[in-house]
């Protein structure tokens, strides 16, 4: 991940891998739990035992892509701002 502030990424990267977690004892979960039953309840159950897990997944990607979006609108307003300011001070 590349975004700017260290502190943030640190707890988004530390958010995540817990999400992931859940994802996958969520899906180990629901296997043992139904391992005597046949193989379209255990898919079944896998599917909604990673749901939760993978909502959390898609929000925190979410987060990520919109600071990181934010970040790139910004270098691009400050650039711009120079192309007006040198446009605007170059003489004609």
């Amino acid at each position: 991940m590349r975004l700017q502030d260290r502190y943030f990424t640190f707890v988004i990267n530390f958010l995540l891998g817990i999400v992931w977690g859940f994802v996958f004892i969520g899906a180990f979960g629901a296997v043992y739990s139904f391992n005597d039953s046949d193989i379209f309840s255990i898919i079944i159950s896998v599917l909604v035992g990673i749901l939760p897990g993978m909502i959390g997944v898609i929000i925190i990607e979410h987060i990520i892509i919109n600071k990181e979006k934010l970040s790139e609108l910004k270098k691009q307003t400050k650039l711009l701002e120079q192309l007006l300011d040198n446009k605007i001070n170059s003489p004609k």
